[in-house]
């Protein structure tokens, strides 16, 4: 007679959806889920979230039975609460571009990016919650004097399924911190004093507690432990098993490609973003504001579905006879240009049909990509294997395609919720006390190696230099 699973919820509350996943802790079987939609945009109502949160809860069977619950999420948002616990305004997400000119001033306000990446790691860009909370006491005094607390959309959520009403018992991990750029993840402590330069405001200010990744920090009111959780990204690095010269290519509503490290970086220019992940060790991370919605909208231009918008574009020849698009569709945070529109160039009476366009799209989306990796690589970080993975990474043409511009051998894992995934195996972890998180069998990897078009990406960076200052 088999013995009863142990089940754990691990919950995924990203920019357009929250997803509940419920595994066996011991082998990672999935037993039942769930999902809700989030409303669309940059700036959120969190009750909204919540609402999604108790939908999905119901959806994948409610929690009896659960033994263990952690949570993962969008980084960098700004959740402003007052001294009750209550919202004071819309969160305000990372893909929010207003405050760039709030990230610059504090940048130079910390020395420049030099100063401010040895301070955090990163130097800021608008996605980072400090640059929104300079925003906030510019632009929105009276709320920003209401502040008692900032969560990051992990923390709320986690809080809100604890049922506890006091900011005392907010939590987060070293992990989902290091992405508010008030956070030194090598000392792991928060840099209050980059908080109070940006809030500029003397006020008392509770900071979410940094829970140990095995540890639980708190029990729901019918005694169900939570553990510390995580940042989306470094939730998926769990989910995905990632080691030390790891690259993940994470192709969602953001493109990210993040690497596990056992050193930290420090990157002055801003491309690097130097995070701690969801263990104990490092997340040198690249992000691009635009990724799949660039697949999306070559679907709705087109009149076709995914698989259909893949199959055109490996009809045509690499390069899309001349055609190259930079995907600047809503703005970009790596390179940082907050206000730049997407361009296409080289188009003439040869390249004008569905094929090279449907490749031109998925080229000029994956070259974002490459220059991540290539970012990465120049920090000195190791790259042994490049995974890709997110909802764009089941589309026929990405592999091949990615393969072709990353000139190597590119992995692609089964479909999969990885970062809920992750927030189920921070669960089991805390749960199990094992000495890292379980490592589960998720199914076959296939990889893919393509003969290598570096011409294309050459012609891709030549666009984007030519337009440095659009």
């Amino acid at each position: 007679m088999s013995e009863k699973p142990r089940l754990v919820a691990g919950i995924d509350t990203s920019t357009q959806s929250v997803k509940v996943v419920i595994r066996d802790a011991i082998s990672g079987e999935l037993i039942r889920e769930g999902r809700a939609p989030h409303p669309d945009g940059s700036e959120v109502d969190p009750a909204k979230w919540w609402s999604a949160t108790e939908d999905a809860i119901k959806m994948a069977g409610g929690f009896d039975g659960i033994e263990a619950i952690a949570v993962a999420g969008q980084q960098h948002g700004m959740v402003a609460l007052d001294k009750a616990g209550e919202v004071i305004r819309p969160a305000l997400l990372w893909n929010d571009t207003r405050s760039a000119a709030e990230a610059t001033e504090l940048n130079n306000e910390m020395g420049g990016g030099q100063g401010i990446a040895s301070a955090v790691g990163s130097a800021l860009v608008a996605a980072f919650t400090v640059s929104k909370v300079r925003w906030l006491a510019k632009n929105e005094k009276a709320n920003a004097e209401r502040v008692a607390a900032i969560a990051l959309p992990h923390d709320w959520i986690s809080w809100k399924i604890s049922g506890s009403n006091s900011i005392a018992d907010l939590f987060t991990d070293r992990g989902d911190a290091s992405g508010t750029g008030y956070f030194d993840s090598v000392k792991n402590e928060y840099r209050k004093d980059i908080f109070a330069k940006a809030i500029g405001i003397d006020q008392e200010i509770t900071f979410p507690r940094i829970v140990e990744p095995r540890v639980f920090a708190i029990k729901t009111k019918s005694g169900i432990p939570i553990a510390a959780g995580t940042g989306d990204n470094a939730a998926a690095a769990i989910g995905l098993g990632a080691e030390p010269g790891d690259v993940v290519v994470s192709l969602g509503t953001s493109g990210t490609a993040f690497a596990v490290s056992k050193t930290p970086t420090h990157d002055a220019s801003g491309e690097v973003a130097g995070f701690a992940d969801g263990t104990g060790y490092f997340l040198p991370l690249v992000c691009t504001l635009n990724a799949a919605r660039i697949l999306d909208a070559a679907t709705r231009i087109l009149g076709v579905s995914h698989d259909e918008l893949g199959e055109l574009a490996l009809k045509a020849k690499p390069g899309s006879n001349g055609l190259t698009l930079l995907p600047y569709f809503e703005g970009e945070r790596t390179p940082n240009r907050p206000d730049a529109t997407g361009v296409f160039s080289g188009m003439n009476l040869s390249n004008s049909n569905p094929e090279d366009f449907a490749r031109a799209m998925i080229e000029g989306m994956l070259c974002g990509m490459a220059d991540a990796v290539a970012s990465l690589e120049k920090l000195g970080v190791e790259v042994k294997r490049i995974l890709i993975v997110g909802g764009a990474a089941k589309n026929p043409a990405i592999g091949k395609i990615a393969s072709a511009l990353f000139s190597r051998e590119v992995l692609i894992p089964p479909p999969g919720e990885y970062v809920a995934i992750g927030a189920a195996k921070l669960a089991a972890w805390a749960l199990l006390g094992t000495d890292r998180p379980p490592q589960w069998n998720l199914g076959e990897v296939t990889s893919i190696k393509e003969v290598p078009t570096p011409e294309v990406l050459i012609k891709y960076r030549k666009l984007r230099d030519q337009t440095q200052g659009w």
